[in-house]
């Protein structure tokens, strides 16, 4: 009998990626059958919104076998290569749709507000800590071993506050700061356990082992922005460069996209200057001084390109890229700059410049190739930089 996988009867609440790494990692693994076993009913009901995964493949008698193509197939392993094979197609959790009177009336559901958001964070928190996530961090509290560290003080030597723990809801709420440090505290101290023991004794459940931290925070990261998607918050937490794990202005899908293009080049020569300037630009609480400081860095990139610029751009396009960061306060401050513009136009110059990097980027490329056009025409400049940064035209 072959195994089938109707994607309609699972609902995944993981990343996709995470779920074909970690799933792809037991179908191969070589560990005996029965811990095999728990660890892949562990995984499926961590991955999917209910239990239908993980009583699915428990029903799979480990003697279960079927042939094809004259070779015997493990159905359990079967069972997983469909999950595989069909992840793409597995529904997430969406947002509810309207009701009778929101549709009536035209009202589009709000965002949460920063008191749901909390309510909503701490009951993720409590979720996580149920399956085991904070337990590498906070050790098992056992009726026979009891634990020695306390999660609230742990937290208090990473951000200095006491009694953050167990949260609290309408504390985080009037005081954001705090909630945003409490966000990334745990993404720092988030691990995904790969297995469990059972221990009944006077009810203390399931002992977690064989952590991951890089799985648990991918986990948490997806998590914690689907939430903070839903709310009035315009920050996420990045999840790719030297600020991972903390929290980031949010930008729209372009600049997005182009900064996740520029924090995985991997160019010994320029790439950790560009992941750094990225890093300065968007961190949470980022000064003027940052954002210019981050401007320049991306600026000196160019000037190191000037002569590639110079052959591939026309000549006044050469010229404006190192007029403005002359003359406006960007790379000198002798008393001859312009510094009182509009802080808009100093986020305008960063993606401007982090734009035209890429394009550098994208040329160099096609001239190691060796498959370079001739030259590039203004109408293809301005059409690559605005698609890149979704903007067009000076300030």
């Amino acid at each position: 009998m072959t195994v089938t996988v109707n994607p309609l009867d699972f609902e995944l609440i993981w990343p996709r990626e995470l779920l074909r790494s970690e799933l792809s990692a037991l179908i191969n693994a070589d560990v005996g059958s029965q811990e095999w076993a728990q660890r892949v009913e562990l995984l499926l009901e961590d991955a999917f919104a209910d239990f239908a995964a993980r009583d699915h493949f428990a029903s799979i008698s480990s003697e279960s076998w079927h042939r094809s193509g004259g070779a015997r197939v493990d159905q359990r392993r079967q069972f997983m290569a469909e999950i595989l094979r069909h992840l793409d197609s597995f529904p997430e959790p969406r947002e509810r749709p309207a009701y009778w009177s929101e549709r009536n009336a035209g009202v589009v559901p709000r965002a949460l507000t920063i008191e749901a958001t909390t309510r909503e964070f701490g009951r993720l928190i409590d979720e996580l800590d149920r399956k085991g996530y904070f337990e590498h961090a906070f050790t098992k509290d056992c009726v026979d071993d009891p634990a020695t560290v306390d999660p609230s003080g742990l937290i208090e030597t990473h951000i200095g506050i006491p009694d953050m723990w167990p949260i609290d809801p309408k504390r985080l709420a009037a005081d954001t700061d705090r909630f945003f440090d409490l966000i990334e505290v745990l993404h720092d101290l988030v691990a995904r356990p790969r297995n469990r023991d059972l221990h009944p004794y006077s009810g203390c459940g399931w002992h977690y082992s064989e952590f991951s931290r890089s799985a648990g925070r991918q986990l948490y990261i997806w998590r914690v922005n689907r939430l903070l998607d839903r709310s009035s918050i315009d920050l996420r937490l990045a999840d790719n460069g030297e600020d991972t794990g903390r929290l980031v202005e949010v930008t729209d899908d372009a600049r997005t996209d182009l900064v996740t293009d520029m924090l995985t080049r991997d160019d010994p020569r320029t790439g950790g200057r560009i992941r750094h300037a990225i890093t300065l630009f968007r961190a949470r609480g980022a000064t003027d001084h940052d954002k210019r400081s981050a401007a320049n860095a991306l600026a000196l990139v160019l000037e190191e390109r000037r002569q590639l610029l110079k052959a591939e751009l026309l000549k006044d396009d050469e010229s404006a890229l190192f007029h403005i960061a002359n003359k406006f306060a960007v790379r000198h401050e002798d008393g001859k700059q312009q510094g009182d513009y509009d802080p808009a136009f100093r986020d305008w110059l960063f993606w401007w410049y982090l734009a035209t990097v890429e394009l550098t980027d994208r040329i160099l490329d096609r001239q190691e190739e060796k498959r370079a056009p001739n030259r590039l025409t203004a109408t293809d400049t301005s059409s690559a930089l605005n698609d890149l940064t979704g903007i067009s035209g000076a300030p």
